[in-house]
């Protein structure tokens, strides 16, 4: 009787590892609605151009209309940053570019353009013409 008990015992395992490989797939899973996130996992962005190490940026910079003025700000802001990793025209260019990025699709033309020309005057006051 013990040989029977034994062989029993062999067959339900071999049985159940024989479930296990044939399981069946979980299904996938449902992207979340981009209106479900909260405010604020949405605007992380925002929350690095207000709050950056690198720079400390005057209220508005890029909201301003003059090329001239949004890089003479930006540059005023790496020049007196202490907290800026490398030299004040990557950290200014780096922040512009940045935020034109980040923007993506929501920015005008009118106004990435007028960001776009700022990143030239930008080169033009530090001399990298």
């Amino acid at each position: 009787m013990a040989r029977k008990s034994a062989t029993k015992i062999s067959t339900r395992r071999s049985a159940a590892s024989g479930r296990s490989s044939s399981r069946r797939k979980r299904p996938a899973r449902r992207r979340k609605n981009a209106r479900s996130k909260t405010r604020s996992g949405r605007r992380w962005s925002r929350q690095v151009t207000e709050h950056s190490d690198a720079l400390t940026l005057e209220h508005g910079v890029f909201s301003q209309r003059d090329p001239k003025r949004i890089a003479a700000s930006l540059k005023r802001s790496a020049e007196h940053s202490r907290r800026r990793k490398s030299d004040p025209f990557r950290s200014a260019l780096s922040m512009l570019t940045f935020y034109i990025n980040r923007a993506g699709r929501n920015l005008p033309a009118s106004r990435k353009k007028t960001l776009m020309r700022a990143k030239d005057e930008l080169r033009k006051q530090f001399g990298r013409d």
